[in-house]
């Protein structure tokens, strides 16, 4: 496979993935940066590298899959050039910058029967396994809310990410970033959207939102409370489920991303996603508190289950269209936050 983009994604969440899963190879990356080309080339140096997507697809025919680790703005346009060369494309979350983009771009891949997917790796998180477990094991009840946050203390207004000196509408801003993370998890968790309710706010100056809270009405009437912010100096608990015979509290997040940033990968590692019980969560009664020993983290099971769908032709990792309904709940949290109102959304067909 190909990897276009040799950022914190291609570098540090792909490649290393890809390289720990049986079946798979990075071949090639895309990489204009000459300092980024010199990282390639001592980390992976069995890849071809290239400068420009154009250069690739030249070479399609040597690719069975393309990765795309770009800024946002560019996935859409990229996911379309890879699916008219015949290849497909894992496009890292999100989608498209709006939700028309993404279901034009699934159209695309329908039309040319190839396969689209994206990279919800954060589904497969130690807690969201651990609270589906107890969903299923009824431990907590009938959910009334699921509270969820990715929530950081970087106050300064002097920042290089391009993510916070982009602007939303080109797929800058927290809301699009880990709001992408945070609305899949819910949707996934407790089913369609009916209503949204957000504030969205650029409280360091910079041209894109660096703290969002959204507000979810689900049609199972389930409250989903999310937060993902760059300016929170008391972050709150990465989760907490209220549910009628218990709630599920969860104090930080998984560790994957701090293990794959460090340099370890899934197959160098025995237990990996395990996470200490210090940070396993509390199955809560009032005041009371059980520990709840955390399903391990398995971050890896995404390209497991792509190797699957390429071989034996099964169903993509993760549906585009769930990406796409991600993409709807996103740009009805934007027109709540203009307005200062409830949105509603249309019922699924």
């Amino acid at each position: 496979m190909a990897i276009i983009g040799y950022g914190l994604a291609g570098r540090f969440f792909h490649a290393p993935l890809v390289a720990a899963t049986d079946g798979l190879a990075v071949a090639s990356v895309v990489t204009s940066s000459p300092e980024r080309r010199g990282l390639v080339a001592r980390e992976r140096p069995g890849a071809l590298i290239l400068t420009r997507p154009a250069d690739l697809w030249e070479r399609a025919e040597e690719h069975d899959l393309v990765i795309l680790a770009t800024p946002n703005d560019t996935h859409a346009p990229l996911a379309a050039e890879a699916i008219d060369h015949g290849l497909p494309v894992v496009v890292d979350k999100p989608l498209a910058l709006t939700a028309d983009e993404a279901d034009a771009l699934i159209r695309r891949a329908e039309r040319a029967s190839t396969m689209l997917t994206v990279f919800q790796n954060r589904r497969w998180d130690s807690d969201q396994l651990t609270l589906g477990r107890l969903l299923k094991e009824d431990r907590l009840g009938s959910v009334m809310r699921y509270e969820s946050r990715f929530e950081r203390w970087r106050p300064s207004a002097i920042s290089e990410a391009w993510r916070d000196v982009t602007p939303p509408e080109m797929g800058g801003g927290q809301l699009l970033d880990l709001g992408s993370h945070l609305i899949d998890q819910a949707l996934v968790l407790f089913g369609p959207v009916k209503q949204v309710y957000a504030e969205v706010d650029a409280r360091r100056g910079l041209p894109s939102d660096d703290d969002a809270f959204v507000a979810l009405h689900h049609h199972g009437e389930v409250i989903s409370h999310l937060r993902a912010s760059a300016v929170t100096a008391a972050p709150g608990p990465r989760l907490r489920v209220l549910g009628t015979k218990a709630a599920f509290v969860v104090p930080g997040l998984d560790g994957q991303e701090d293990a794959l940033r460090a340099g370890t990968r899934p197959d160098q590692v025995r237990d990996w996603g395990s996470e200490p019980r210090s940070r396993w969560g509390q199955l809560m009664h009032g005041e009371e508190g059980t520990p709840v020993p955390s399903e391990r983290g398995d971050w890896p099971r995404f390209y497991a289950l792509l190797v699957s769908a390429l071989r034996d032709g099964g169903p993509p990792p993760v549906d585009p269209r769930d990406a796409a309904a991600t993409l709807r709940v996103i740009e009805a949290a934007r027109r709540s936050a203009a307005h200062h109102d409830v949105q509603t959304l249309a019922a699924p067909v």
